[in-house]
């Protein structure tokens, strides 16, 4: 469903439109309605310079996972605090704008420029610096870590 990279611009107001090719999708699956949150790795840590944007129904399949996860697990309690802890609805406006909340912009030191990540069933929101050097560290690195569990995966 959401694919592809799109370079975009926050307003001084802290806002960004979703591309135009996105809109009507959006429309239709949620409303406009969608919950902004922090992007964690796979540590349950905050990834530095990334937010994570679903769609509320993707979001609520999130939630209903993230509350069936054990109370007293120590990574899960990580993972409830940082993404639903941090979480925050947001509606998208008749111009296609969604307002970022402050907390969220400063956790993902985003104030101008953003790459915004399609993945399937969210965005990523990225810092364009951020974004940059990631990708960088993944186009450079040999971390074969999960490589095993894509054997079978075909193009």
């Amino acid at each position: 469903m959401l694919r592809g990279i799109s370079s975009i611009n926050l307003d001084g107001k802290g806002r960004f439109a979703i591309p135009t090719r996105y809109r009507e999708e959006l429309q239709e699956c949620c409303e406009c309605q969608m919950v902004v949150t922090v992007a964690v790795n796979e540590r349950c840590v905050g990834e530095n310079g990334c937010l994570w944007l679903y769609p509320m129904p993707e979001w609520e399949k999130l939630e209903q996972t993230i509350s069936k996860l054990p109370t007293l697990n120590k990574m899960a309690g990580k993972l409830r605090r940082f993404v639903i802890g941090n979480a925050s609805e947001c509606e998208m406006d008749g111009q296609g704008r969604l307002l970022l909340p402050e907390k969220l912009r400063t956790f993902a030191n985003i104030d101008k420029k953003i790459v915004l990540v399609g993945q399937l069933n969210k965005f990523e929101l990225w810092n364009e610096e951020a974004w940059t050097a990631k990708e960088s560290e993944w186009l450079d690195g040999d971390d074969n870590e999960g490589l095993e569990d894509l054997g079978s995966l075909s193009f």
